[in-house]
């Protein structure tokens, strides 16, 4: 997997977002943020047809692909529906391939040889795995291309994902499941962590909501240390210990037998083994 942290490639129009839920939106608002022009963007959303406010000023929206204009020519096409709808809603737009559009997906569990098939031969297609954090433009995005995804299509789709954090490359499709288990899924450990330390602090005597104040600046202070350090988390972790001090203590059972290493690779695993499944 190549690093590609902080890779801010050009954006070039035109184009066509179908979904513009939590991620696809969160895209969307990057994009227009990158200096991406309105008029450079057009989104299919049926749930947004009734609703156009949710969508800024100067973009298109269409309620189908039925209604996207007979000239309009994409430079990419990004795929950002629940992957239960993927069969139905990805044959619709096949009749871009010919005009040399890159497809994007972020659908999990979807594989690449799933949109070769609907969208037919020398279909360049680029899958990606975002995160949530993408929202407030801390994502993290991994991306594998198929052979017929040139370096130009490549790095369009990573200057679009870049808009909303950082990207990497992956070139074994077969370990994008553990991708998912690790940053796709991940924030959500991060959050029951959140949990898990302000109930702690509860049952230690404190205050719900001083609890809840504590375990949430403390984990996201923590991980904006790490992000700007130059030590590892592990450097980090032993320069906040102390021999002998109440963080070794806690440590200790947090590393010990049964502690918080082997429950972690349990439950990356278990996420790993059900994307497999869901890809099957």
């Amino acid at each position: 997997m190549s690093d590609m942290t902080g890779a801010k490639a050009p954006i070039l129009g035109p184009i066509l977002l179908v979904g513009c839920g939590k991620m696809g939106g969160a895209l969307l608002g990057g994009w227009l943020d990158q200096g991406v022009a309105a008029d450079q963007v057009l989104v299919v959303e049926p749930a947004l047809d009734a609703d156009r406010s949710a969508v800024p000023a100067g973009v298109t929206v269409l309620a189908d692909a039925a209604g996207i204009p007979a000239d309009f020519a994409p430079a990419v096409v990004i795929f950002a529906v629940k992957p239960q709808v993927m069969g139905e809603v990805v044959p619709n737009y096949g009749r871009f391939v010919a005009g040399g559009a890159v497809f994007l997906s972020i659908a999990a569990g979807t594989p690449i040889g799933f949109f070769e098939e609907n969208l037919g031969a020398g279909a360049a297609v680029v899958r990606v795995m975002p995160n949530t954090p993408a929202a407030v433009r801390r994502g993290m995005s991994v991306l594998c291309p198929n052979a017929h995804a040139d370096q130009a299509q490549q790095d369009l789709c990573a200057g679009l994902m870049a808009a909303v954090g950082d990207t990497a490359w992956l070139a074994d499709e077969g370990l994008m499941d553990a991708v998912t288990a690790v940053s796709g899924s991940g924030p959500a450990y991060v959050f029951h962590l959140i949990e898990c330390l302000a109930q702690a602090a509860v049952d230690v005597g404190l205050e719900p909501d001083l609890a809840a104040r504590l375990a949430l600046q403390t984990v996201s202070g923590s991980g904006e240390l790490a992000r700007l350090s130059d030590d590892d988390a592990a450097q980090l972790r032993i320069n906040v210990t102390s021999p002998g001090g109440t963080t070794q203590a806690a440590l200790e059972v947090l590393m010990g037998d049964g502690g918080l290493q082997p429950l972690m690779t349990a439950a990356v695993r278990a996420a790993e083994k059900r994307g497999r499944e869901l890809g099957a």
